[in-house]
């Protein structure tokens, strides 16, 4: 659909990595941080990736409205709980530092809870929720945003797309990983789109009079997404719920910013943004080869379900994802040419050359 030029993932990550360091980021927050964006594009979540570099975390990092030396400050802790203040710091360590935390309390307490304040966007909520896989542990995440989506029967955003991520290990089997905003679609996925000089499929935002939209720019303008769902013709309450479920977790609980305060890119002030995790011991609850048994026994079962006329495949959640992955890691991640363009600039911006040699060039 879009003109993609191909680069090798480690060329890619190392550019990131660089780029955050002449930006007085720390060498393993700048190694996170690439970790984390490089790994979105990986996954097919071109609107998390590094088309966010210069626009938003090298504009922010210059403007010193990121702090990214800041270290983590503990509000309150207990056996199973964690309340943090991330110092407005790079979301990514804050996110990757925050739920390492929690995967050590969960170790000993069986299942824990941390929230986060004070921090920024952290790139796609998936990654951290998958940090508990190797650990035999289901893992949560999630985070607030700025106001984009508009509430059921409103014509301006009120709450955020919001994401929720969820991560189940299992057997032979990929594991369950649910990576999904509250909204039809997030935000990043409409500037792919404007990005590109391509309309969007009616249904994912309207305009600044409350109409559907195939317009990208007047989404991103004065108007607003819509909640999972769309209208309440088609229920879209329900996407409405659950993202203003996220941010009472992840702003209210967390004493973060929530529903309007949250600080929008092109403001002069912190953004505030709320982070929550969770995470459960599956051992705690019954033995861990007995719920990979079960887990794999299921997700079969799901396969096995008759499938539409010229269908194939019935897919788990984050399996064509990994499938991605894999391909992207033997062949090149594919870049949208204008996405290039804006890595060369930001690459200017900071002296750190864009000059990496595309796959089969």
């Amino acid at each position: 659909m879009f003109d993609t030029i191909a680069y090798r993932v480690e060329d890619l990550k190392d550019y990131v990595r660089q780029f955050f360091r002449k930006l007085e980021v720390p060498e393993i927050d700048a190694q996170i941080a690439a970790d984390v964006l490089v790994s979105a594009d990986l996954r097919g979540i071109s609107s998390h990736g590094v088309i966010r570099l210069h626009t938003y975390y090298g504009d922010r990092l210059r403007k010193h409205l990121i702090d990214p030396l800041s270290p983590l400050k503990v509000l309150n802790e207990s056996a199973a709980t964690l309340a943090l203040d991330g110092g407005n710091g790079l979301g990514q360590a804050v996110a990757y530092r925050a739920m390492t935390r929690c995967i050590t309390k969960a170790e000993e307490a069986g299942l824990a809870v941390t929230t986060v304040r004070n921090s920024n966007h952290f790139g796609i909520a998936g990654y951290y929720a998958m940090m508990a896989l190797p650990h035999d542990m289901i893992g949560i995440s999630l985070t607030n945003s700025r106001s984009l989506v508009a509430p059921t029967f409103g014509k301006r955003g009120a709450v955020g797309t919001n994401p929720i991520a969820v991560a189940v290990p299992a057997g032979g089997e990929r594991p369950y990983v649910l990576d999904m905003a509250t909204s039809i679609v997030p935000i990043g996925k409409v500037a792919v789109y404007q990005k590109a000089n391509k309309m969007i499929p009616e249904g994912w935002g309207i305009d600044k009079d409350g109409h559907i939209t195939a317009d990208p720019g007047e989404v991103t303008g004065d108007g607003a997404l819509l909640p999972l769902g769309g209208s309440e013709e088609m229920r879209g309450y329900k996407g409405y719920g659950l993202s203003l479920m996220v941010d009472l977790l992840s702003g209210v609980l967390s004493g973060a910013a929530f529903g309007k305060s949250v600080g929008k890119p092109s403001e002069k002030h912190h953004a505030d943004i709320g982070h929550f995790f969770a995470v459960i011991k599956i051992e705690n609850f019954r033995p861990v080869d007995l719920f990979k048994m079960d887990m794999d026994a299921y997700i079969r079962e799901l396969k096995a379900t008759p499938k539409l006329p010229g269908q194939q495949r019935i897919f788990i959640h984050g399996e064509k994802e990994y499938e991605l992955e894999n391909k992207y890691r033997r062949e090149g991640v594919p870049l949208m040419t204008k996405v290039v363009d804006s890595l060369k600039e930001a690459g200017e911006d900071a002296g750190v050359p864009f000059d990496l040699e595309p796959v089969g060039a």
